[in-house]
């Protein structure tokens, strides 16, 4: 009986098949698995994705009311989708248009990335150089990772400088060799055992190896990759953007709306130029989309050596580890988020944003040989990210299978969150401490990393003056006690945040600025 259940039970399996127990013959056996998950998807569903892409950046525009976005996909070589939408500047009737500039912001980091590849693909450097052998300003508090810290390291976010280390030293009117004297008083992680996000620890590789040839960053970048691609639009210098007749510019939302945007503010970028400095046009970044899914190949040339290249698209950090069992660590590679999708396929991608009015994202499936570029002339809300998710997942699934817009605008507005004090200056305290004669306050004071402030009296009002040549000067308003607050301005604003004054007989000794405070080093001591 049970030989009879079991030669059933296999007649069925060959049905369900399709073949007969004479005709079957097993597939030979691979010496391996597959190293690159075969094509999952074909041209059909990406035209498919691209006949929807008009609709889901038109939802975005209306949703969010960001002025202008450029949008293109490339598949297996060709450009498929390239257009523009909306204008370059609100209140005019500019159009964008494919050719139309947008500064890029930390999109620039995976186009650096390919810049240097091809300075090691020919001998220029070599990723594991250290990058004070040709940027010798670069020091950090351990001298052992300012001789040591390599290519590698610094662009892949793994010297140990914490997030963003320096960034705020650009609103206050420093430059980046200013920025490179003070980065070795900041606190450092482990070396090579954390990731933590650095613009000028990235800047410095980029310069380091524009320095080992002989010249600067955006002339090396547009000899090596903008000038061979024939990517006309793009520049690593901001004075090419501004100077554009055809460039977006950039927009944040007006006070109190969320969907009315005004050109209030410059952002001006050349301090940190490999990692937000270049500026682009969607038909200029399909050109470097090619190159990369091609392996370092446009038009069959050679730009970039395919194994430095390569290397740029690998994981060297592990930016985020899981919190939940059996989901997947997000990773870093050079210039690129490095990560895998539920069907084994890797990703790589990476956003750009400025505050002060830009918002871009890229992203690329290799082995699907597909990759998409947004670019929108609006502070970051996460409408091009947005756009996006929706083009990938409806290739990957011929259908909306997540609600992305409130899950990725949830995203960003928690990342506000986070940065913003947890103190609401704007409700005081039940019972105020009443503040010392505004005369108390007054006085000049100097901070080693922040640089030199003052702080003036005008009848009982407090005016706070910092950074180089006294570029920013800030009303303060009474809180309680000896703690005032005033609203933060710039690219690294984050809302309303606390003056903290230390009296010593009569006299302010120091006070304390708490946005500026994360590392310890935000207190000004009297000079």
């Amino acid at each position: 009986m049970a030989a009879r259940i079991a030669a059933t039970v296999l007649t069925l399996a060959l049905v369900a098949a399709g073949c007969s127990s004479e005709e079957a013959s097993p597939e030979p056996l691979a010496d391996s698995p597959p190293a690159v998950p075969a094509a999952q998807i074909d041209r059909a569903d990406v035209d498919a994705a691209v006949g929807d892409l008009d609709g889901y950046v038109e939802a975005m525009m209306a949703r969010t009311g960001t002025p202008g976005v450029a949008a293109a996909v490339v598949y297996q070589d060709e450009v498929l989708y390239s257009r523009g939408f909306g204008v370059r500047k609100v209140g005019t009737d500019e159009p964008v248009d494919t050719h139309t500039r947008f500064q890029l912001a930390s999109v620039s980091k995976p186009v650096a990335s390919s810049v240097i590849a091809a300075s090691v693909g020919d001998g220029a450097v070599d990723w594991t150089d250290p990058v004070r052998r040709y940027e010798p300003e670069f020091a950090v508090a351990d001298p052992y990772v300012s001789e040591h810290a390599t290519f590698v390291d610094l662009l892949s976010h793994r010297s140990g400088l914490p997030d963003h280390a320096g960034d705020v030293l650009e609103d206050f009117g420093y430059d980046y060799d200013d920025i490179m004297g003070r980065l070795d008083q900041l606190p450092l992680a482990s070396f090579r055992d954390s990731y933590a996000y650095t613009n000028f620890g990235f800047t410095a590789a980029g310069n380091a190896a524009a320095k080992a040839q002989g010249t600067d960053w955006p002339e090396l970048s547009r000899r090596r990759i903008y000038e061979p691609l024939g990517m006309a639009d793009t520049s690593s210098r901001f004075e090419d953007w501004a100077n554009s007749p055809n460039h977006a510019v950039n927009h944040v939302l007006a006070e109190g709306s969320t969907t009315e945007w005004e050109a209030k503010y410059v952002r001006e970028p050349d301090n940190q130029s490999p990692a937000g400095g270049a500026s682009s046009s969607v038909d200029d970044m399909t050109k470097w989309i090619r190159m990369e899914l091609g392996g370092g190949e446009f038009e069959g040339r050679r730009i970039v050596d395919a194994d430095a290249l390569q290397y740029t698209h690998t994981s060297h950090s592990l930016s985020g580890a899981s919190g939940t069992e059996g989901a997947r660590d997000s990773f870093y590679g050079l210039g690129f988020n490095v990560g895998t999708d539920d069907k084994g396929r890797v990703e790589l991608s990476h956003s750009g944003a400025f505050a002060l009015g830009a918002s871009t994202t890229v992203f690329m499936l290799p082995s699907e040989q597909l990759g998409i570029v947004v670019l929108s002339n609006s502070a970051p809300v996460g409408g091009s990210e947005t756009v996006s998710a929706q083009f990938m997942d409806q290739v990957r699934n011929g259908r909306q299978t997540v609600d992305w817009a409130p899950l990725i605008a949830g995203i960003f507005d928690g990342i506000a969150e986070e940065e913003a004090s947890p103190i609401d200056y704007a409700t005081p305290p039940a019972s105020v401490t009443p503040a010392r004669p505004a005369t108390e306050y007054v006085g000049t004071f100097d901070s080693p990393f922040h640089g030199p402030a003052r702080v003036s009296a005008d009848g009982d009002r407090l005016t706070l003056t910092v950074g180089k040549d006294g570029r920013l000067t800030y009303p303060l308003t009474h809180y309680d006690g000896d703690t005032y607050f005033f609203e933060t301005s710039g690219e690294n604003a984050v809302g309303p945040t606390g003056v903290t004054f230390e009296i010593v007989n009569g006299a302010p000794a120091s006070f304390a600025v708490e946005y500026l405070d994360k590392q310890g080093l935000g207190r000004f001591t009297r000079s």
